[in-house]
């Protein structure tokens, strides 16, 4: 009887190594489709295979959330200004908010959002959507970009997402370095000591 609690153990505790190294190799390998192309506030294409080679902080949100997302937004507001006093802001590290709510957070609304937290449009924190006349398909871009992090969201009908709750640093490449928790469980010093450490 002992024996076969052993080999139950093992069995079990093979199992989850495997489960763990899989999800731990699936994000390491992570990279944005070259293929996606978004829209900026000022009506204009954001092609993720053109994109700066700079270290990325990746958001995704709706202006619609009544709490995570502005919360989340709201503290990377003031990690930006740790980053600028550093001089790295913009120069070596670029912010980008995207919106799961397409259809309703158009250009206008999200230049709307980002003038409510202040946040200047210089190109250097980018707020990203669909394009108005292309919807449907931007849609589709955005959830193939939200499923590059296994980022999941669905609207149960009442237009308040249920979604995950987390952002994504990535590389100069696009590809997955890290994720952080969002909300009131954003560290801000966790955070920028990990974006200091990738660009130094």
């Amino acid at each position: 009887m002992k024996k076969i609690y052993m080999i139950c153990s093992i069995i079990v505790i093979v199992g989850i190594t495997a489960g763990i190294s899989f999800f731990l190799i699936r994000d390491a390998n992570a990279t944005i489709p070259d293929d996606i192309v978004l829209t900026t506030v000022n009506n204009e294409s954001f092609d993720f295979s053109k994109t700066e080679k700079k270290i990325k902080l990746v958001e995704f949100m709706y202006t619609h959330c009544p709490d995570i997302c502005p919360t989340t937004t709201l503290k990377m507001n003031q990690l930006k200004k740790d980053l600028e006093e550093e001089g790295v802001f913009g120069d070596k590290i670029q912010f980008l908010t995207v919106t799961i709510d397409p259809f309703r957070d158009t250009p206008k609304v999200m230049k709307s959002h980002m003038s409510h937290f202040e946040i200047v449009d210089d190109g250097n924190w980018l707020f990203l959507t669909g394009d108005p006349s292309n919807i449907k398909e931007d849609q589709k871009d955005i959830e193939r970009l939200a499923n590059t992090f296994q980022f999941q969201y669905r609207d149960p009908g009442d237009g308040f997402y249920v979604h995950s709750t987390f952002l994504f640093l990535v590389d100069e490449n696009n590809k997955f370095i890290k994720k952080f928790p969002m909300g009131e469980d954003f560290n801000r010093e966790d955070v920028f000591n990990k974006i200091m450490k990738e660009i130094q």
